[in-house]
C-alpha cells in the first residue's frame, strides 16, 4: 500500500513508503529519483526493497519542513 507523505517531529522530517509491483519498476524509479536528487541537490534518505522504497525528507540545518521540502516531495510523487 502506497502511504501519503506524512510529517514527524523530533526530528522534523517528511516520510512515505512507496510499493511496487516488481523489481524492475522499483529499480526504475530509484534511477529516476537519483536524476532529481542530482538535479536538485537534495538527497533523501532511502531504504529499500524488491518491492518497496521508504523515504525521509529532512529539512536543512535544523529548520521545520517547509515549503521547499513539500516542493521536492511533490517532484517525487510526480516521478511516479
Amino acid at each position: 500500500m502506497n502511504q501519503p507523505w506524512t510529517q514527524r517531529t523530533r526530528p522534523d522530517r517528511l516520510e512515505r513508503r512507496i510499493e511496487f509491483d516488481d523489481y524492475e519498476s522499483t529499480r526504475s524509479f530509484l534511477e529516476r529519483l537519483n536524476a532529481l536528487a542530482e538535479s536538485e541537490g537534495r538527497f533523501p534518505d532511502i531504504s529499500f526493497g524488491r518491492t518497496y522504497v521508504n523515504l525521509t525528507l529532512r529539512p536543512d540545518e535544523e529548520q521545520p519542513v517547509g515549503e521547499v521540502d513539500q516542493a521536492f516531495a511533490a517532484a517525487i510523487d510526480a516521478l511516479l
